[in-house]
């Protein structure tokens, strides 16, 4: 990139955070065994419901200025709420329609965090998140 005067850009908002545009993301798309395996909605919504008390840790790793992309305009959530969905771009965690349609059985999608995000960081407060959740692992 240098030889042609080029830079590479992470900024979520590199044009601006009035620009009506959706911004750039790093969306952290994640499962595990149970996730794959359970075929139950009710462990995927437990799962989820494992991310509303730790909005704050979870953005707190997401990345700076991602305030300017997360305004719940532009397929976004407002970075103060908390939502999931199937198939919901607006979410803060999609459940892609394929995972329903092969009977629960598939990954998540964090839709928050923002492209100079450090996916370290990220990864690590998905799994401390999911292994809190609230599920009956089978042995």
């Amino acid at each position: 990139t240098e030889q042609y005067g080029y830079y590479i850009e992470y900024h979520p908002k590199p044009l601006g955070k009035d620009m009506d545009w959706n911004g750039s993301g790093m969306h952290a798309n994640f499962s595990n065994t149970t996730l794959r395996t359970c075929g139950s909605q009710e462990i995927y919504e437990k799962i989820c419901e494992a991310f509303r008390p730790v909005v704050d840790e979870h953005i707190a790793v997401y990345g700076e200025f991602n305030d300017q992309r997360l305004t719940g305009l532009h397929e976004t959530a407002a970075i103060t709420d908390f939502s999931y969905g199937v198939s919901d771009r607006g979410a803060s965690i999609r459940i892609p329609i394929i995972t329903v349609e092969n009977g629960w059985k598939g990954w998540l999608e964090d839709r928050r965090p923002a492209s100079n995000a450090d996916p370290y960081k990220i990864a690590g407060r998905i799994i401390k998140t999911v292994k809190s959740a609230d599920i009956a692992v089978p042995a």
